[in-house]
């Protein structure tokens, strides 16, 4: 039986949760996600533990945050005018993603994180940033 090595097409099905249990992502209930390995495309956690299973093989492992979205970065959280975003802010609420031009003309995603009279406050971190992640894993399929 093959094993999966870079280069390897691969379907998996996986259920991804923070150190608290808490459920953030599942393929289960669904078509199983795909990958070339070694193509970048994965957590370099999550693409080194496909590299070596088998077609069946089931495995449960915890990417350190640093490994997987990194650390969280206080300067990624700045506070804005309200009257910045659209509407004058008028329907800006906690929680809300925007996407955001740097000053080079790169669009960064943005996520709402509080309100107050004029201001809002975003933070640019990946949802996960800082945040050690477990993942059930099974291989589904390998195709070389």
């Amino acid at each position: 039986m093959s094993t999966a090595k870079d280069g390897d097409d691969v379907t998996f099905h996986y259920t991804g949760t923070l150190s608290d249990g808490t459920q953030f992502d599942s393929s289960i209930g669904s078509d199983p996600m795909g990958a070339k390995l070694g193509e970048g495309n994965l957590i370099p956690g999550f693409e080194a533990a496909l590299i070596g299973m088998t077609v069946g093989d089931s495995q449960t492992f915890t990417i350190p945050a640093d490994e997987a979205y990194g650390e969280r970065k206080t300067d990624l959280v700045q506070t804005m005018d309200l009257d910045s975003f659209p509407e004058g802010g008028a329907s800006v609420d906690i929680g809300q993603n925007y996407e955001m031009m740097t000053h080079t003309g790169q669009p960064l995603q943005v996520t709402v994180t509080a309100i107050e009279e004029n201001e809002v406050t975003i933070d640019a971190n990946h949802p996960l940033a800082g945040k050690d992640l477990t993942f059930d894993l099974e291989l589904v399929g390998i195709e070389d």
